[in-house]
Protein backbone atom coordinates (compact mmCIF):
# COMPACT_ATOMS: atom_id res chain seq x y z
CA UNK A 1 0.00 0.00 0.00
CA UNK A 2 1.36 3.43 -0.98
CA UNK A 3 0.79 6.26 1.50
CA UNK A 4 2.28 9.67 2.17
CA UNK A 5 3.75 12.63 0.35
CA UNK A 6 7.45 13.00 -0.50
CA UNK A 7 9.38 15.77 -2.27
CA UNK A 8 12.24 14.85 -4.59
CA UNK A 9 14.18 16.26 -7.52
CA UNK A 10 14.65 15.12 -11.09
CA UNK A 11 18.27 15.24 -12.27
CA UNK A 12 19.41 16.96 -15.47
CA UNK A 13 19.05 13.67 -17.40
CA UNK A 14 15.39 13.26 -16.33
CA UNK A 15 16.18 10.51 -13.82
CA UNK A 16 14.49 10.15 -10.47
CA UNK A 17 14.47 7.94 -7.41
CA UNK A 18 11.36 6.67 -5.70
CA UNK A 19 10.90 7.19 -1.98
CA UNK A 20 12.32 4.20 -0.09
CA UNK A 21 8.94 3.58 1.60
CA UNK A 22 7.41 3.09 -1.84
CA UNK A 23 10.24 0.89 -3.13
CA UNK A 24 9.61 -1.53 -0.25
CA UNK A 25 6.05 -2.05 -1.54
CA UNK A 26 7.01 -2.81 -5.15
CA UNK A 27 6.93 -6.30 -6.52
CA UNK A 28 7.90 -6.61 -10.17
CA UNK A 29 8.21 -3.74 -12.60
CA UNK A 30 6.53 -0.35 -12.71
CA UNK A 31 4.43 1.33 -15.38
CA UNK A 32 4.15 5.10 -15.81
CA UNK A 33 1.23 6.67 -17.64
CA UNK A 34 -0.78 9.88 -17.83
CA UNK A 35 -3.04 10.42 -14.82
CA UNK A 36 -5.84 12.74 -13.79
CA UNK A 37 -5.44 16.46 -13.18
CA UNK A 38 -1.97 16.64 -14.75
CA UNK A 39 -0.19 14.02 -12.64
CA UNK A 40 1.60 10.85 -13.70
CA UNK A 41 0.37 7.50 -12.44
CA UNK A 42 3.01 4.99 -11.33
CA UNK A 43 1.51 1.52 -11.17
CA UNK A 44 2.93 -1.89 -10.39
CA UNK A 45 2.62 -4.31 -13.28
CA UNK A 46 0.02 -6.18 -11.21
CA UNK A 47 -2.18 -3.06 -10.90
CA UNK A 48 -1.67 -2.19 -14.57
CA UNK A 49 -2.69 -5.72 -15.58
CA UNK A 50 -5.84 -5.35 -13.44
CA UNK A 51 -6.62 -2.15 -15.31
CA UNK A 52 -6.09 -3.90 -18.64
CA UNK A 53 -8.40 -6.76 -17.63
CA UNK A 54 -11.17 -4.38 -16.57
CA UNK A 55 -10.90 -2.35 -19.75
CA UNK A 56 -10.76 -5.36 -22.09
CA UNK A 57 -14.51 -5.93 -21.67
CA UNK A 58 -15.42 -2.36 -22.64
CA UNK A 59 -17.05 -1.73 -26.04
CA UNK A 60 -14.38 -1.51 -28.72
CA UNK A 61 -16.49 0.63 -31.07
CA UNK A 62 -17.56 3.26 -28.54
CA UNK A 63 -15.35 6.31 -29.13
CA UNK A 64 -16.21 7.88 -25.78
CA UNK A 65 -14.64 4.86 -24.09
CA UNK A 66 -11.81 4.16 -26.52
CA UNK A 67 -10.45 7.72 -26.57
CA UNK A 68 -9.39 7.80 -22.90
CA UNK A 69 -8.08 4.23 -23.15
CA UNK A 70 -5.95 5.15 -26.18
CA UNK A 71 -4.50 8.16 -24.40
CA UNK A 72 -3.87 6.18 -21.22
CA UNK A 73 -2.24 3.16 -22.85
CA UNK A 74 -0.31 5.00 -25.57
CA UNK A 75 1.41 7.11 -22.93
CA UNK A 76 2.31 4.06 -20.80
CA UNK A 77 5.95 3.19 -20.36
CA UNK A 78 7.60 0.39 -18.40
CA UNK A 79 10.24 1.68 -16.01
CA UNK A 80 13.66 0.15 -15.74
CA UNK A 81 15.78 0.80 -12.68
CA UNK A 82 19.45 1.55 -13.31
CA UNK A 83 22.33 0.32 -11.13
CA UNK A 84 22.07 3.43 -8.93
CA UNK A 85 18.35 2.89 -8.24
CA UNK A 86 17.13 5.61 -10.62
CA UNK A 87 14.39 5.58 -13.22
CA UNK A 88 14.19 7.56 -16.45
CA UNK A 89 11.16 9.83 -16.83
CA UNK A 90 10.02 9.79 -20.49
CA UNK A 91 9.88 13.26 -22.08
CA UNK A 92 6.25 12.78 -23.12
CA UNK A 93 5.18 12.33 -19.50
CA UNK A 94 7.54 14.99 -18.16
CA UNK A 95 6.00 17.53 -20.53
CA UNK A 96 2.46 16.34 -19.83
CA UNK A 97 2.89 16.88 -16.08
CA UNK A 98 4.85 20.14 -16.48
CA UNK A 99 7.73 18.75 -14.46
CA UNK A 100 10.96 20.72 -14.34
CA UNK A 101 13.12 19.71 -11.35
CA UNK A 102 10.98 19.52 -8.23
CA UNK A 103 8.45 16.70 -7.92
CA UNK A 104 6.13 15.34 -5.28
CA UNK A 105 5.34 11.64 -5.01
CA UNK A 106 1.91 11.00 -3.50
CA UNK A 107 0.84 7.57 -2.26
CA UNK A 108 -2.76 6.84 -3.23
CA UNK A 109 -3.28 3.31 -1.93
CA UNK A 110 -2.67 1.03 -4.91
CA UNK A 111 -0.71 3.57 -6.96
CA UNK A 112 1.77 6.41 -6.70
CA UNK A 113 1.22 9.77 -8.35
CA UNK A 114 4.08 11.97 -9.51
CA UNK A 115 3.33 15.70 -9.62
CA UNK A 116 5.25 18.82 -10.52
CA UNK A 117 5.75 20.38 -7.08
CA UNK A 118 3.98 23.65 -7.92
CA UNK A 119 1.04 21.81 -9.52
CA UNK A 120 0.65 19.61 -6.42
CA UNK A 121 0.72 22.63 -4.12
CA UNK A 122 -1.99 24.38 -6.14
CA UNK A 123 -4.09 21.21 -6.34
CA UNK A 124 -3.82 20.31 -2.65
CA UNK A 125 -4.59 23.85 -1.45
CA UNK A 126 -7.66 23.96 -3.68
CA UNK A 127 -8.80 20.57 -2.35
CA UNK A 128 -8.14 21.48 1.29
CA UNK A 129 -10.83 24.15 1.06
CA UNK A 130 -13.51 21.55 0.39
CA UNK A 131 -12.01 18.47 2.07
CA UNK A 132 -15.10 17.70 4.14
CA UNK A 133 -17.28 17.78 1.02
CA UNK A 134 -14.83 15.54 -0.81
CA UNK A 135 -14.88 13.00 2.02
CA UNK A 136 -18.69 12.98 2.01
CA UNK A 137 -18.55 12.20 -1.72
CA UNK A 138 -16.68 8.96 -1.00
CA UNK A 139 -19.79 7.62 0.69
CA UNK A 140 -21.36 7.37 -2.79
CA UNK A 141 -18.85 4.61 -3.43
CA UNK A 142 -19.39 2.79 -0.15
CA UNK A 143 -16.29 4.18 1.57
Amino acid sequence: MFLGEYEYKIDNKNRFRLPSKFKKEIEGNLILTKGNDGCIFILTTHEFENLLKKSSDLPMFDSSIQRPLRLLYSSASELEEDKQGRYLLPSLLKNFAGIDKDVVFVGVGSRVEMWAKDAWQKYSVRQDESFNDLLRGLSDYGI
